[in-house]
């Protein structure tokens, strides 16, 4: 059996591991984008819904709800893209949480505490989803593979009148690389070139902090970075 014999079979493995993990890092990245967007759908309920609850408890909740985006959209979501999370939001969510107990037994209560707990595990979701769904290992094992795969192929190239079989080659090798970077980048849903952008948060916060300032006299429990402010 010739080398070329072997060459086809190692290219069609290459190519369907490629794929498959290719595949894989997609639905990792498809997975992050949705839950980045369920958790301001989320957020964006609970502010409505603490507006059926007495003054106090609603503005301590709208005012928690504003900074906790602030802190995701400013200190999380950098820290996720080397697949990190931040105790920054937790503040907020915990405090938020501190605000339901004068409503125990109120019918708005069971209300807020469903909302609240579709924003907590729509974060998990997003916070899980931050980290590399693909293995080094597994990453490693396809950039051996398409190493053996490029060398096979130069191996069955003639040494004459070989230009078309070079540019092939060249080609195949391009194509091949650069989707190991894709699935390198994709896997990466917070860090890499097309990550996701915190663009539902930042609208959601946009339009808490609009309709707190327009409704609310007290100033906001935290700065633009989402830490709490000082006195």
């Amino acid at each position: 059996m010739a080398v070329k014999d072997l060459v086809g079979p190692l290219l069609t493995l290459t190519v369907l591991l490629l794929a498959f993990v290719l595949v894989t890092a997609n639905g990792s990245y498809g997975k992050a984008e949705v839950a980045s967007r369920g958790e301001a759908r989320a957020l964006d309920q609970l502010i409505e819904t603490a507006e059926y609850a007495p003054k106090t408890e609603r503005e301590r909740i709208q005012a928690d709800a504003v900074c906790y985006a602030r802190a995701v959209r400013t200190q999380e979501w950098p820290a996720m893209a080397d697949g990190n999370g931040s105790t920054a939001p937790s503040v907020w969510s915990t405090d938020v949480r501190h605000a339901f107990r004068p409503l125990a037994g109120e019918p708005v209560f069971g209300m807020l505490v469903a909302a609240d707990h579709k924003r907590s595990e729509e974060r998990e979701e997003r916070l899980t989803q931050a980290t590399a769904s693909v293995p080094s290992t597994i990453f490693w094992f396809l950039l051996a593979t398409l190493i053996i795969t490029v060398i096979s192929l130069g191996i069955c190239l003639p040494r004459r009148n070989n230009r078309g079989q070079v540019v092939t080659l060249v080609v195949i090798t391009a194509l091949l690389t650069t989707t190991l970077c894709i699935i390198r980048d994709v896997d990466r849903p917070f860090g890499g070139i097309v990550d996701v952008q915190p663009t539902a948060i930042t609208e959601a916060g946009r339009q808490a902090t609009r309709d707190f300032l327009a409704h609310h006299t007290a100033e906001l429990p935290c700065d633009n970075q989402g830490k709490r402010r000082t006195t």
